[in-house]
């Protein structure tokens, strides 16, 4: 498989040497932006997959009999709290 390059990233003085300070020992600047990369691909795939299910859950709920929304949820919450102060 034939690699690719990215575009050259401008950054300030300051943001390279943090990057810089970061390196572990025998790493690159470069393994260091690429492992960056990977890693914030896969955070924002499963914040994609956490709303993706909460909204198809979200759907699924309110065609139930027993869905309760959140603001009955948080009245009952303030209730209850509202409840404990008075003891």
């Amino acid at each position: 498989m034939k690699t690719s390059t990215l575009p050259a990233l401008r950054v300030k003085p300051e943001l390279r040497e943090a990057a810089e300070r970061a390196l572990r020992p025998n790493e690159t600047l470069s393994k260091l932006m690429e492992s960056s990369l990977e890693s914030f691909i896969a955070h924002r795939a499963a914040e994609d997959d956490f709303m993706a299910r909460g909204l198809r859950a979200a759907d699924t709920a309110r065609q139930t009999p027993r869905y309760v929304s959140a603001s009955e949820v948080l009245a009952k919450l303030d209730e209850r709290i509202a409840t404990a102060k008075r003891k």
